[in-house]
């Protein structure tokens, strides 16, 4: 089994804290966003995993230290590591097509701007599967139609009339993920663009128009993390259930606390220094952070920050931030937010 993750985009909505960060590297309960989403559909799956094929973007956004968290990140799951450039922002379908000579076997391909809590066994009945959430609101989301076989006949964008309430996650499973490659390479050569992009859709349509038979693998939960307010609210739910499951030490041996507590659940990194201090419930702390005289709940703070004579709630706090609610002189950049 091969994992394919499009990670090349820098994404606005996530500013400022994406200008910096690639997005899928943010941290969300301590582990960076991509990295979760991996392992969580390498648990899914119950297979070994051979290959994770990463396509990123610009090597001055993903550089050096991107490539080697990721290859890492593979070789944990012991699998081979392949890393492609995508040049072009030119959409999700031209994004797969960059990583081609992976693109054989059996594969999953996930976006990785996204978390999952799911447990199912793959249809072995099924060309593909397309994981998918059942939501509230689908009229907001593009949704799979189904058959009397509960069989995927059509992939619907944002429809005003009721078509499912199973909404399309970004994940996908492809039996042979080269049927797939083939029907791109088609999109490609004929230029079907959608939005000036090219597609994953329109090569799963001519799957479907082929015959192939595509099923709905239903996740538990869907966590997106597109901006800050959605963000935290995946940080909170992903420490719910890290603390509950047990399998994770959200809490390093070395962190220093004087005068302070920790209000679970929390995830709080190496060498982090709590001083007159509350912290939590809801809150991750990343590495070798400062926190004095402060109150931090519902936030998400990452690594080498200072924060001091702060009460903080549902706070978005980046790398090397020093922070003082006393504040007479201030330094901000751009697309930064104080509210």
């Amino acid at each position: 089994m091969k994992i394919i993750v499009p990670m090349a985009g820098r994404g606005s909505r996530l500013r400022p804290h994406s200008i910096t960060v690639p997005k899928p590297l943010i941290p969300v309960a301590g582990q960076p966003i991509v990295h979760r989403l991996v392992k969580d559909i390498a648990k899914v799956l119950k297979q070994p995993i051979e290959e994770v094929a990463f396509v990123l973007g610009d090597p001055a956004w993903f550089g050096d230290d991107v490539v080697e968290s990721l290859k890492k990140l593979a070789t944990d799951l012991g699998a081979k590591a392949s890393i492609y450039r995508q040049d072009q922002p030119l959409g999700t379908g031209h994004a797969i097509m960059c990583a081609k000579p992976s693109l054989s076997g059996q594969a999953v391909i996930a976006y990785a701007d996204t978390l999952i809590r799911a447990e199912f066994d793959l249809d072995p009945a099924a060309d593909s599967v397309i994981w998918t959430k059942q939501v509230d609101n689908p009229e907001a989301y593009g949704v799979v139609k189904l058959n009397e076989k509960q069989e995927i006949v059509e992939l619907v964008e944002k429809s005003k009339t009721f078509i499912s309430d199973q909404a399309v996650i970004g994940i996908y499973y492809f039996k042979d993920v080269a049927v797939l490659k083939d029907k791109l390479q088609e999109v490609l050569d004929e230029n079907v663009m959608n939005g000036g992009e090219y597609q994953i859709n329109d090569g799963i349509k001519r799957m479907m128009a082929d015959g192939k038979v595509f099923k709905t693998g239903t996740v538990d939960e869907w966590m997106d993390c597109g901006n800050k307010a959605i963000t935290l609210e995946t940080n909170t739910k992903m420490l719910g259930f890290l603390k509950a499951d047990g399998e994770e030490q959200l809490i390093a041996a070395s962190v220093k606390l004087d005068n302070s507590k920790i209000i679970e659940p929390c995830f709080i990194g190496e060498h982090v220094i709590l001083k007159n201090t509350t912290i939590g419930p809801n809150v991750s702390i990343g590495n070798h952070c400062v926190v004095e005289n402060t109150t931090v709940k519902n936030s998400l703070i990452q690594n080498h920050t200072v924060i001091k004579n702060a009460n903080l709630d549902n706070a978005m706090i980046g790398n090397y931030v020093e922070f003082n609610g006393d504040f007479k002189s201030i330094s901000i950049g751009d697309y930064s937010v104080l509210e």
